[in-house]
C-alpha cells in the first residue's frame, strides 16, 4: 500500500511516501522551489517522492494531510471577529487563500496531480505525535508535542503503544509556548521561523534578568501550562505579536539587523530559561499521566536542543526520542504513518532507519552540472578523495560536501554539509563572516566518530541527528576552540561506520592530521537560502561564497580563475 503524506499552506511544506509502513522518501518543498520555509503546495517534493518510489500518482492508494482545515478555519474566523476592526485588512488578505486551496484540497490534488483517490485529514498535533512515536525505537512511550499552533492545540500530551496513539491532554491557543518564543524573537529584531535558533544561541550571552517578570506575564504553572496575559501579547491583531504595554515595560523593540545589546541578550536568556522550565514541567506531567519510561518529542519547539537536553538529563525517563524533522515538514511523515496504522492494525514495524530520504544524483548528472561553469574538476577514487579532503581541511580550507541522499529536516548530517577544522580558533568567525554571512555569535556543531565521544564530551550516548548538546571536557577545550559555544558546550552528531562509512572514514583520516576524529559541520547553504538539493544548487552556493573546495560524490571541484 502506497500512502502519500503532505503538509503545506503555512510553513515547511513537505511530502513523503510510505509503502507498507516503511518510509521510502521524504523532502521539504523549499529544497525544490528554493524558497526557505516554503508554504506552497509541495509539487516538487511530491514529484520527487513518486520518482523515488518508482510509481505514478495512480499507484498512490491514500493521501494523508497534516491538519484539519475546517477546524483551523473555525479558529481563524473567530479571531477575525474578536479582533474586528483591526483584523479586517488581514481578513481580506487571508480568506482568498482559504477558499482557493486549503478548504478544497481534494480539488487541488485532482487539478495538480490528477489524483482522485481518498484524502484523509488528521489533527495537526496527532500528526506531530505520530511522526515521533512511530519513528522511535519504543513500543510504548509518552508523547509531548509543542509548537506554535495547530487547529486549536499548542501543546499536547499523548500515550503511544504499539500502533495506537491516545491523546490525553492539551493546551489551547492563545496559550502557546511556541508563539510566545516567536513573539519575543521578533521583538529582538529577528524574523519569525528563522530567528528562534538565533535567540537560543544569543541567550548564552545574557542573564535571565527578566525571568520573574516573564513568568508572571505568562502565568507559568507547575504542569508547564501557560495562561498568557493578553495585555502583553496578541497573536492575531496586527503586524506584531507583542503589545505596546510589553514594549513600555521591557524597553524599545529592536530593529532588524541591529546588534542586540545586553538588555536584549538578557531578554533572550530569560525567554530561553522560561522555555526550558515549561518544557521540563510538561515532560514531568507526561510521565505522571503515562508512567512510561520513554518520551517522544515533536513540534517545532522540540528543536530547542538546550531545552530538550535538560529534559534528557532531568526528567524521569530512561530514554527520549526527538523527531529530527520536528517541525511541520515532519508532520507530513506523521500523517502518513498514522494512516498506515489506522488502516492496517496496530502491529508495529520498523518504519524509520535514517534521515537520508531525499534525492541523490548519478555521476553523469553531476558532470552535466559542471558544463559552462568556472570550475576545475578532478575525479578520484574514494580513498584518495578522503586523503585529499582531510589534508585540505587540516590546512584550514572550507569544503562543501555533497554526497548521497539529501537529509530530511533542518539538520545537515554529512550529505549536504559545509566542513571545516574545529581546532582552528579563527574558523567560527571565518565561517560566519565569509561563508554563512550570519551573526558573529552563532555557534557551530561537530560530527564526531561515535566511539570517541566520551573522550571529548561529557556524554556517553549516541547523537546521530545533531539534536543534543554536551559540555566539552575542560582538558580538551583548547584543542577544539571553533566547536565550543560561550557556555562550553557543543552540538554533536555522532557518526558510525554503519551509519555513513565514507563520512566516518574522513574523521579517521582527520584524527591522523589534526589530532581529533571530528569535523566542524554546518548546513550547505548561504544565509536566507534553503540547504542545497541538486548539483546546480551546490555549485551556485560554492561559487557565491568563500567555500574553498567542493566535493560532489567522487569529484573534487576547485574554482577556476574565471570565478576569482
Amino acid at each position: 500500500m502506497n500512502i502519500l503524506g503532505l503538509s503545506c499552506y503555512y510553513h515547511d511544506a513537505a511530502a513523503c511516501l510510505i509503502r507498507d509502513g516503511v518510509i521510502v522518501a521524504a523532502a521539504q518543498e523549499e529544497r525544490f522551489n528554493r524558497l526557505k520555509y516554503s508554504p506552497e503546495f509541495p509539487a516538487g517534493a511530491i514529484n520527487y517522492c513518486l520518482q523515488a518510489g518508482d510509481i505514478i500518482i495512480d499507484d498512490v492508494d491514500h493521501i494523508a494531510f497534516y491538519e484539519m482545515p475546517f477546524l483551523k478555519l473555525q479558529r481563524v474566523v473567530l479571531n477575525h471577529i474578536l479582533n474586528f476592526p483591526r483584523s479586517f485588512k488581514l481578513f481580506l488578505q487571508t480568506m482568498p487563500s482559504w477558499l482557493s486551496d486549503r478548504l478544497v484540497l481534494p480539488i487541488t490534488l485532482k487539478k495538480n496531480l490528477g489524483y482522485e483517490g481518498p484524502v484523509h485529514f488528521l489533527s495537526h498535533h496527532l500528526a506531530h505525535a505520530a511522526s515521533s512515536f512511530y519513528c522511535s525505537p519504543f513500543e510504548e512511550a509518552a508523547i509531548l508535542t509543542a509548537d506554535g499552533i495547530g487547529e486549536w492545540a499548542s501543546t499536547t500530551l499523548a500515550h503511544g503503544r504499539a500502533g495506537e496513539i491516545h491523546m490525553l491532554n492539551e493546551l489551547r491557543y492563545p496559550n502557546s509556548l511556541g508563539l510566545l518564543y516567536t513573539a519575543i524573537t521578533t521583538y529582538l529584531g529577528f524574523r519569525a521561523l528563522s530567528g528562534e535558533g538565533k535567540v537560543m544561541a544569543l541567550a548564552e550571552f545574557g542573564e535571565p534578568a527578566y525571568l520573574d517578570r516573564l513568568r508572571s506575564i505568562v502565568n507559568l504553572k507547575e504542569d508547564g501550562s501557560l495562561n498568557i496575559d493578553r495585555r502583553y501579547f496578541t497573536f492575531f491583531a496586527g503586524r506584531r505579536m507583542y503589545t505596546r504595554r510589553f514594549v513600555k515595560e521591557m524597553g524599545p523593540e529592536y530593529a532588524p539587523g541591529v546588534e542586540v545589546d545586553q538588555r536584549g541578550r538578557d531578554m533572550a536568556a530569560s525567554l530561553q530559561r522560561l522555555c526550558e522550565e515549561a518544557l521540563l514541567k510538561m515532560a514531568v506531567k507526561a510521565h505522571d499521566l503515562t508512567d512510561s519510561d520513554h518520551l517522544c518529542l515533536a513540534g517545532g519547539v522540540s528543536l530547542n536542543i538546550t531545552a530538550t537536553s535538560r529534559i534528557r538529563e532531568e526528567a524521569p525517563f530512561k530514554d527520549i526520542f526527538i523527531q529530527p524533522a520536528a517541525g511541520d515538514s515532519g508532520s507530513a511523515l506523521g500523517a502518513a504513518l498514522y494512516l498506515h496504522y489506522a488502516l492496517n492494525g496496530s502491529e508495529r514495524i520498523q518504519s524509520f532507519h535514517d534521515l537520508f530520504l531525499g534525492p541523490e544524483f548519478t555521476p553523469l548528472q553531476i558532470r552535466r552540472a559542471f558544463n559552462n561553469r568556472p570550475v576545475r574538476v578532478t575525479e578520484l577514487e574514494t580513498d584518495a578523495l578522503l586523503d585529499r579532503v582531510a589534508r585540505l581541511i587540516a590546512d584550514g580550507k572550507i569544503v562543501g560536501w555533497f554526497r548521497g541522499r539529501m537529509e530530511f529536516g533542518p539538520r545537515a548530517l554529512g550529505k549536504r554539509s559545509i566542513l571545516a577544522d574545529p581546532t582552528r580558533s579563527d574558523m567560527k568567525d571565518k565561517l560566519n563572516a565569509k561563508v554563512k554571512h550570519r551573526e558573529s555569535f552563532r555557534p557551530y556543531g561537530v560530527s564526531i566518530a561515535a566511539e570517541a565521544i566520551g573522550d571529548y564530551f561529557n556524554m556517553d550516548r549516541p547523537s546521530p541527528y545533531m539534536l543534543q548538546v554536551a559540555t566539552v571536557k575542560p582538558e580538551v577545550r583548547k584543542i577544539i576552540p571553533a566547536a565550543i559555544h560561550v557556555n562550553s558546550t557543543s552540538r554533536i552528531q555522532t557518526v558510525s561506520r554503519d551509519s555513513d562509512g565514507v563520512y566516518y572514514e574522513l574523521m579517521q583520516k582527520l584524527r591522523d592530521l589534526i589530532g581529533v576524529p571530528m569535523v566542524l559541520n554546518t548546513s550547505f547553504n548561504d544565509r536566507g537560502e534553503p540547504i542545497v538539493c541538486t548539483p546546480d544548487d551546490a555549485i551556485n552556493c560554492f561559487l557565491g561564497t568563500d567555500i574553498d573546495y567542493l566535493v560532489m560524490e567522487n569529484f573534487l571541484v576547485e574554482k577556476s580563475s574565471k570565478s576569482a
